[in-house]
């Protein structure tokens, strides 16, 4: 599954934020998109998911103008889950993930293929023990688990995250990002997230783009990407760069 941005310009009331801007991101690998506050990673990432319509250029979903598909062939192969979602007061954890069956449900509610996939969903973000608890019962890092199984439920080949680590603890991102990790190893998923965590970033992608300015500074493998000179492009950052000790990826130590 191809998504591809090309010569792509996003704003907001005539404000341009992204400027022709080409990427296409990697099949069946995770990716980071890192960059300073401000510089557009989620603009980039709700151009991409057809939230924002662009200014000038398009986006491809294999090799298709995303906006000129229909809504429905969309929601079927890429599956959005945004920063800070709101659910409806008192929603079980259950019902909130069966709401990502809405693109394939019938005109008669769930059926038998949806149902088993609601249960998947819970069992591989392991919430299968909490489908029946309000939503607002669980902790921090379950509730953001909950909503990546509303978006696994969806059953997209492409998954995109908008900042999915934040307000979590560490312990909870690194549990968060290892499940990431997984659902692209297991089912052959791309998976695309922005990130903030640099060491994070650099851990768990297999690629990473570095936005600055609403352009694409760096592009590549994290060994190739988080260096001291991208990062003092992108972040005005003075740092070394050594090895991770236990993973072997790059490590940002500010000076």
């Amino acid at each position: 599954m191809m998504l591809e941005a090309q010569d792509l310009r996003l704003g907001f009331a005539g404000k341009v934020v992204i400027d022709r801007l080409s990427l296409r991101l990697p099949a069946g690998q995770m990716t980071a998109i890192i960059g300073p506050n401000g510089c557009g990673k989620s603009t980039l990432l709700r151009g991409l998911a057809r939230l924002l319509r662009p200014m000038a250029g398009r986006v491809l979903l294999e090799g298709c103008d995303i906006n000129a598909l229909p809504t429905r062939q969309v929601a079927r192969r890429l599956a959005l889950l945004p920063q800070s979602p709101i659910a409806p007061e008192g929603i079980s954890v259950a019902d909130l993930v069966a709401r990502g069956r809405a693109p394939w449900r019938g005109p008669f509610g769930l059926g038998p293929a949806d149902r088993d996939a609601v249960a998947h969903a819970l069992a591989v973000t392991g919430l299968a023990a909490h489908g029946a608890r309000p939503l607002s019962a669980l902790s921090g890092g379950q509730r953001q688990r909950a909503w990546i199984a509303m978006a696994l439920a969806q059953d997209t080949p492409l998954l995109l995250l908008d900042e999915p680590t934040t307000w979590l603890d560490l312990p909870h991102q690194v549990e968060l990002l290892s499940l990431l990790q997984r659902l692209r190893a297991g089912r052959g998923r791309t998976v695309v997230t922005v990130l903030h965590d640099l060491g994070l970033a650099a851990r768990f992608a297999d690629h990473v783009v570095v936005v600055a300015g609403g352009a694409i500074l760096a592009e590549g493998p994290p060994a190739e990407v988080v260096t001291p000179d991208t990062l003092r492009a992108a972040f005005g950052l003075e740092a070394v760069v050594i090895p991770d000790p236990v993973a072997g990826t790059p490590l940002v130590v500010p000076k």
